[in-house]
């Protein structure tokens, strides 16, 4: 059972993590690890994940909407907007490996990747794959112009962020930018990529959690469930409006001074 403070923290960290360029799974990791912190259980990952899901899809509803509604109209072969059709594809596609890498490599991950040196690693690595995007590609394409080769490679470099520091989001930003795609579309992309590997880890997730005789505290999940939604909610929002103002330097520079941290922990035990 987690404390009131544990709950509010842990919540609070998955919802704002989870759309940032700052890996939501190394920090959920390191209040166990730094502070010795219970595991949150499996139950409360469920709920906060959920949490995120409802944001993501609440937020994009209009364009998860769109999206369902001319892909259905394509496989039901009647009048579409094929751009729509594309991009809903184009997510699909980019899911499948993630997918495959996860049920492959998930155990050795589980059980030899989350250390706080794997992610002082990871954070420091990708943040600097991140900077070099943001700065030194120039903005050439559109979110519409998006082919099944970049997709492709979107979709592997997401499968890359199951190792703990990379950032899920952060990663397949750095790829769409590398590609040459701007800010703003990179991150709507990232986030509405999000939506079927969040439902996939939440159903096997909930698959366990229905296995495991585990007691299980309803007011923390719902508590859980609530904070993740609103702090990702807000996060999604905000990050949209500013990123093209305020680009990815302050992320990238937070990336760092984690690593460094991480590093000086590491060394120092």
């Amino acid at each position: 059972m987690l404390s009131e403070l544990q709950i509010i923290v842990l919540a609070l960290i998955q919802g704002i993590t989870e759309f940032l360029p700052i890996s939501s799974s190394a920090h959920l990791i390191l209040p166990s690890q730094l502070l010795g912190w219970p595991d949150q259980g499996l139950a409360f990952d469920v709920a906060v994940h959920v949490g995120s899901l409802l944001a993501v899809l609440w937020y994009f509803r209009a364009d998860v909407g769109r999206m369902l509604l001319h892909w259905g109209l394509h496989l039901a072969r009647r009048p579409h907007d094929a751009s729509e059709r594309t991009l809903a594809w184009w997510i699909i596609l980019a899911t499948i490996p993630a997918v495959i890498f996860g049920y492959l490599f998930q155990d050795q991950i589980e059980t030899h990747l989350r250390s706080i040196l794997v992610i002082a690693v990871t954070t420091s690595l990708f943040g600097a794959a991140l900077w070099w995007s943001d700065v030194g590609v120039a903005e050439t394409r559109t979110l519409g112009q998006l082919n099944w080769k970049h997709t492709v490679l979107i979709g592997l470099a997401q499968a890359i962020a199951l190792i703990p520091g990379t950032s899920r989001s952060g990663i397949t930003m750095t790829a769409a930018m590398a590609l040459g795609y701007g800010k703003k579309d990179a991150a709507r992309f990232s986030f509405l990529l999000s939506i079927p590997l969040i439902f996939a880890a939440g159903v096997l997730k909930t698959i366990s959690l229905i296995q495991q005789p585990d007691l299980v505290y309803w007011n923390q999940l719902f508590i859980g469930t609530v904070l993740s939604f609103v702090s990702a909610y807000a996060c999604i929002a905000l990050f949209l409006k500013w990123i093209e103002r305020i680009g990815f330097f302050p992320f990238v520079l937070y990336r760092f001074v984690l690593g460094g941290v991480l590093f000086f922990i590491y060394f120092s035990l």
